[in-house]
C-alpha cells in the first residue's frame, strides 16, 4: 500500500490557519515532528518518513478529520476495504457506559460487567473510533470514550461522571482538558436523561455551594 503522492501537503492543509504550536499542544506531538510531517522528511537527517498510525490518530483527533480516511491516504489502508468489516460483529453499544481502548483490545463496560475484544486490525480499529461519535460517545481521555446517553451525574470539582443519578455506582473521571471542553455538553445530558431541566442542574449546584458557605460561617 502505497502514500498517496502529496501527503504532507495535504497534512498541512487539514491544519490550516492553526499553528504549529497549537496543533502540537492538541495532539501531543512536537511541532517541529509535525512539520517535518508535513514537509515528509527529517530536516535533521533529510530522510524520508512517514507517520505511525498511532501518529495519524493523533493527528486525527487534533484535526478533527476521519482517522479511517487519513490512514487510506498515509498508505496504511485499501480504499476498497473500508467497508469490509461485519458490523454484526461488533459489540452492541446501547447498553455500554463507557469504553477503553488501547492498540491491541476493546473493553466495553456496561452496568454488569465488561467485555473484551481483540483488535484484529487496523482498518478494524479505525473504523471502530469513527463510528464511537454516531453512537453518543465522546473522547474523554486519551484511552477513555464515554457514553454521554447515560451519565445521570457530574461532580464537577472531581472531574467525575456517575451512571446513575445517587452517584453510588460506576463512575469515571475524565481529563481536565476534556472536562473544560464538554463541560455545557455534559450538564445537558444529565439534565437530559435525569429528566430534570438545566434550571435544576444549575439550581442544584447552586443550592449546594450556598450549604457548604453556611455550614463555613462562624455561628
Amino acid at each position: 500500500m502505497k502514500q498517496f503522492e502529496g501527503f504532507g501537503k495535504f497534512l498541512e492543509s487539514l491544519r490550516g490557519k492553526m499553528s504549529l504550536r497549537e496543533a502540537a499542544h492538541k495532539s501531543g506531538l512536537s511541532h517541529a515532528y509535525i512539520r517535518d510531517l508535513e514537509l515528509e522528511r527529517n530536516r535533521s537527517t533529510n530522510e524520508k518518513i512517514k507517520p505511525s498510525p498511532v501518529t495519524l490518530k493523533k493527528l486525527s483527533d487534533a484535526y478533527n478529520y476521519s482517522y479511517t480516511e487519513l490512514m487510506e491516504k498515509a498508505g496504511y489502508l485499501e480504499k476498497e476495504d473500508v467497508h469490509a468489516i461485519n458490523e454484526q460483529e461488533l459489540v452492541p453499544m446501547s447498553d455500554t457506559l463507557f469504553i477503553e481502548v488501547s492498540t491491541k483490545e476493546i473493553t466495553y463496560h456496561t452496568r454488569i460487567g465488561k467485555v473484551s475484544r481483540s483488535v484484529n486490525s487496523l482498518l478494524d480499529f479505525s473504523h471502530f473510533l469513527d463510528k464511537l461519535e454516531e453512537q453518543g460517545f465522546k473522547k474523554m481521555d486519551t484511552d477513555l470514550f464515554v457514553n454521554l446517553n447515560h451519565v445521570q451525574k457530574y461532580i464537577e470539582k472531581e472531574g467525575k461522571l456517575y451512571f446513575d443519578p445517587l452517584g453510588v455506582s460506576k463512575f469515571v473521571v475524565i481529563a481536565a482538558i476534556r472536562q473544560k471542553k464538554y463541560h455545557d455538553l455534559i450538564i445537558r445530558s444529565v439534565a437530559r436523561n435525569t429528566g430534570m431541566g438545566l434550571e435544576f442542574q444549575y439550581d442544584r449546584n447552586s443550592a449546594t455551594d450556598s450549604l457548604f458557605q453556611s455550614l463555613k460561617r462562624p455561628i
